[in-house]
C-alpha cells in the first residue's frame, strides 16, 4: 500500500497533468472527500477514514482483467445455475475503470455495452453524468452495472437513477472491491468480489 506522502505526491501530480478531482479520486480509488483532503490540507490534519486499493497488477494485464471479470460473472450467477443466459440485455460500464470489466463481461455472456460517464468527470458548472451515444442505449434494457470499486455508493446511485430516468432497468451492480459492506444501492442488489475493512 502506498504511503500517505506517495499518495498525496500521486494526487498532486494528476492534478497538473489535468486531471479532474472525480478523476484523481477514481485513478486513486479513493473517495472525492480523501482526494480534496490529499489536495488541499497541510501536514498534521487527520486524514478522512479510507483505504487506498492498488490493483494495477490486473488491471494492467488482459489475462488477469478477463479472469476478474469471470469471477464477477460466477459471483453472480454460479456454474450450477448457469444454464439460463444471463438476466440483462445491457452490460454498463462505469468510466473509467468499469468499462474493460463491462467489456469483456458483455463478450462472454453476449449482452450489448454501454458506458456511462459520472458527473464527477465534468467539469461544467452543473455538472451531470451521462451514457455515451456511442455505445448501447439503455431505453426498456435490463441494465447490470459495473465498476471496480464502490466507496460510499454515490456514483452508483447516480447511475442508477440516470437508467431509471432514461428507460432503463437497473437489476444488479458488479463491483470488485465494496469498502463499505454495502449490499444493495436504490434498491437494486449489489454483488462484489472483495470487501475491504478497516480496523482502528
Amino acid at each position: 500500500m502506498s504511503s500517505l506522502t506517495d499518495l498525496k505526491e500521486r494526487a498532486r501530480s494528476l492534478l497538473e497533468e489535468g486531471h479532474s478531482p472525480g478523476q484523481i479520486a477514481d485513478e486513486l480509488s479513493l473517495s472525492m472527500e480523501t482526494v480534496t483532503w490529499l489536495l488541499t490540507q497541510p501536514k498534521g490534519d487527520t486524514a478522512p477514514r479510507d483505504v487506498h486499493i492498488d490493483w494495477t497488477c490486473v488491471s494492467c494485464d488482459a489475462t488477469l482483467l478477463e479472469s476478474a471479470a469471470s469471477m464477477m460473472i460466477d459471483r453472480y450467477l454460479p456454474q450450477a445455475e448457469r444454464s439460463e443466459p444471463l438476466d440483462a440485455d445491457v452490460i454498463v460500464g462505469i468510466a473509467i475503470s468499469g468499462i474493460p470489466l463491462a467489456t469483456l463481461i458483455g463478450a462472454r455472456e453476449g449482452c450489448r455495452l454501454a458506458v456511462y460517464h459520472p458527473a464527477k468527470h465534468a467539469v461544467s458548472e452543473t455538472p451531470i453524468g451521462s451514457i455515451s451515444g456511442n455505445f448501447a442505449s439503455v431505453q426498456e434494457k435490463r441494465c447490470i452495472i459495473v465498476d471496480d470499486v464502490i466507496t460510499s455508493g454515490k456514483t452508483i446511485a447516480e447511475v442508477i437513477g440516470y437508467l431509471r430516468r432514461h428507460g432503463g432497468v437497473p437489476v444488479a451492480v458488479w463491483v470488485l472491491f465494496d469498502k463499505r459492506g454495502i449490499t444493495e444501492v436504490e434498491g437494486v442488489p449489489v454483488y462484489s468480489l472483495f470487501r475491504i475493512s478497516r480496523i482502528d
